[in-house]
């Protein structure tokens, strides 16, 4: 059974309220969905409370989960960064208070280790046919965790042109890495 598979058969155990499904689940993919909220959020607490949140709208919502709208993958991929992007603009609400000084972290960023495997590989390979200005919009949005409305900002485009550019990309990745 492939890893697509797995996660596929995973999810829906865990829709049914299968417990060691989920920690299976959880076993799997909670390394690589608190890499991509640190690589957001720079700060493995809230990383780790963006993973957990993640985790528990897995539990709660596997059954929503349609593997006709995307892989089981994206799924738990985007659940991670949505739950940090929400905390990321919860913070950005917060008054801000003590703060520690800020250390480097010494592990290997969510990019890093992508970039070593062959699905990693397959995505570089994919995301080079992209057009440069659109490959940068799909880095800043899903490696720099910025939000379409901070890509319309920073990049002074309208957020219409952002969202169809984005979503025209996740298209023409998905196209590729399906051949």
């Amino acid at each position: 059974m492939s890893d697509t598979d797995d996660t596929d058969t995973l999810l829906r155990r865990c829709a049914d309220g299968d417990r060691i499904a989920f920690r299976a689940l959880y076993d799997h993919w909670a390394p690589r969905m608190h890499g991509i909220a640190l690589r957001i959020l720079r700060q493995p607490s809230l990383a780790a409370d963006a993973t957990h949140d993640a985790f528990v709208q897995v539990w709660q919502q596997a059954h929503r989960f349609d593997p006709a709208l995307g892989s089981a993958e994206a799924f738990l991929i985007s659940l991670a960064r949505y739950r940090a992007l929400d905390i990321v603009r919860r913070t950005a609400r917060e008054v801000p208070g003590y703060e520690s000084e800020e250390q480097e972290d010494e592990s290997p960023d969510a990019l890093s280790r992508l970039v070593t495997s062959s699905e990693g590989a397959a995505l570089q390979r994919c995301l080079q046919r992209l057009e440069a200005e659109r490959r940068r919009m799909v880095v800043m949005a899903f490696v720099e965790g910025l939000s379409h409305g901070d890509l319309a900002k920073r990049l002074r485009i309208p957020l219409g042109t952002v969202k169809s550019a984005i979503r025209r990309s996740l298209l023409a990745l998905r196209a590729c890495l399906a051949s």
